[in-house]
């Protein structure tokens, strides 16, 4: 895939489009790959976390950080099945699959008390009581 939105190919959004497993229509993949190269300001065909955060609405979400360990950076086949997550289209299981993901900090494969403290001290700006944790 090139660095303009003229170099994706019919092929390209295809192949990515079954990558995300129909989340976006073809029309959106290429306004996506429009955005991706928006983003791209080395122009590598690569988004680093911090080009990630440059988007006004991924960077006041309070779990921006949780998601950007997530990451080490996106190509952008990598981009769009990041987002498909958040598509409306999207199947429940690749949103559990995310979520759980998303919870599981420390990825071992499970979501332990300590992921959901973690989870909700990012959620509340760190501020849990002694009292909220004993709840667990």
């Amino acid at each position: 895939m090139g660095n303009t939105s003229s170099m994706l190919t019919q092929y390209d959004i295809e192949e990515v489009q079954q990558h995300c497993n129909g989340a976006f229509s073809q029309q959106e993949i290429v306004s996506l790959y429009q955005r991706f190269f928006q983003l791209d300001r080395k122009g590598g065909g690569f988004i680093s976390a911090e080009e990630f955060l440059s988007v006004p609405e991924f960077a006041v979400n309070p779990l921006s950080q949780r998601l950007l360990r997530m990451l080490d950076g996106l190509n952008f086949k990598e981009f769009v099945a990041f987002l498909s997550a958040f598509s409306p289209r999207a199947c429940l299981q690749q949103k559990i699959e995310f979520i759980f993901r998303v919870y599981d900090s420390d990825c071992n494969g499970k979501v332990t008390y300590s992921d959901v403290l973690n989870i909700l001290r990012d959620l509340t700006g760190q501020f849990i009581s002694e009292q909220q944790r004993e709840v667990g």
